[in-house]
């Protein structure tokens, strides 16, 4: 399925639970979409956990995580 298409999907949704139920319905079909998005992005591998709880360092630590990030892109036969 094309992100067009998820796209319209969600948009939809989106639109009808605020005609239908309010603009507090709408929030709610809004949050829950995007904790599932999230659910799924670390369902998928593309995410993991220390992403979010990683503090920030130094600037050269972000060549450490870019390095991190390939060797895991690498295991799992995805080259960059």
């Amino acid at each position: 399925m094309s992100m067009a298409v998820v796209g319209l999907v969600a948009g939809m949704a989106l639109g009808f639970a605020g005609y239908f139920g309010g603009f507090g319905a709408f929030l709610l079909v809004a949050a829950l979409g995007a904790i599932g998005f999230v659910v799924g992005r670390f369902l998928d591998g593309d995410l993991e956990p220390g992403d979010f709880f990683r503090p920030r360092g130094r600037p050269g630590d972000r060549d450490r995580d870019r390095d991190r990030s390939r060797d895991r892109d690498r295991d799992r036969g995805r080259d960059r």
